[in-house]
């Protein structure tokens, strides 16, 4: 038998959060909820289940869930976001999990987690396909999430085994939520990472996710919610070698003007 702390990430989360916490609460020996300045009733809805929300600033979903693993009690930690909702399955399934011996350290456990887009579940959702199947739960000590900007995953477990079940991901919620998640995604991987600035190769790129994220994955069947995750996958090729691009180009327009003080000061010195 292990006692399991679970670590939730929150921010802005009063739409879901008691959905969130209510089956958390069965298989949890302690919750660790890590807020990177939510102001709707988040705080208030995890106060009423009896948790004390942890300000950190958000850097990288990877980060901030490294963060909330290092104030764990437990070594053995269930790590979620607040749009997962597990499903009776899965939480029967962790409870005998937690009744039977320790495992061994380099275990780990994946969630089988189905993608919903506008309230209707998908089966694609730009870069993965839905079920996927992320590790969440490992020993710390073993494990921890890397430091990619988007789409970061669990290292250091030797071996992993799939929890049956049915985590409801209800991620873009609305049409806002998808525009906003598409710009802050493409942002942050532009700023973390080197993308080819490139506005051909992002016109090439949105064409091909296009091709292979509505028309071949089958998503144009599935009507307007299959065109927004197309539009979706086509907008995030596209951006990301856009931004990348432009802030290339910012940057030389900086050193330019620089460039040009440093000239500008070299003669009036010269001058004096």
């Amino acid at each position: 038998m292990f006692k399991l702390t679970v670590c939730l990430l929150t921010f802005n989360s009063s739409r879901l959060l008691s959905d969130v916490l209510t089956p958390l609460m069965k298989i949890a020996d302690e919750v660790i909820i890590a807020d990177s300045g939510s102001t709707d009733e988040t705080i208030n809805i995890s106060r009423r289940f009896g948790i004390e929300p942890v300000y950190n600033k958000f850097q990288t979903h990877g980060q901030q869930m490294n963060y909330a693993i290092t104030l764990a009690s437990h070594d053995w930690v269930f790590c979620m976001d607040s749009d997962e909702i597990l499903d009776d399955k899965t939480v029967s399934y962790l409870l005998a999990l937690k009744s039977g011996e320790s495992p061994e350290a380099g275990q780990s456990w994946r969630i089988s987690r189905y993608w919903f887009v506008l309230g209707e579940q998908v089966r694609t959702i730009y870069p993965v396909s839905s079920p996927d199947f992320p590790v969440r739960l490992f020993n710390r000590q073993q494990a921890k999430f890397n430091d990619r900007p988007v789409d970061d995953q669990v290292t250091g477990y030797s071996h992993s085994s799939v929890i049956p079940g049915f985590v409801r991901h209800d991620t873009f919620y609305n049409l806002h939520e998808v525009f906003n998640k598409l710009n802050s995604y493409t942002t942050r991987l532009v700023a973390n990472k080197d993308i080819t600035p490139s506005l051909t190769r992002g016109i090439f790129s949105a064409i091909g996710a296009f091709f292979k994220w509505y028309l071949f994955s089958g998503a144009w069947r599935t009507g307007r919610v299959g065109l927004v995750t197309g539009i979706y996958a086509t907008f995030y090729s596209f951006l990301k070698y856009f931004k990348a691009w432009y802030k290339k180009g910012q940057e030389h327009k900086k050193a330019r003007k620089e460039s040009s003080a440093t000239t500008s000061s070299a003669r009036v010195s010269r001058q004096d």
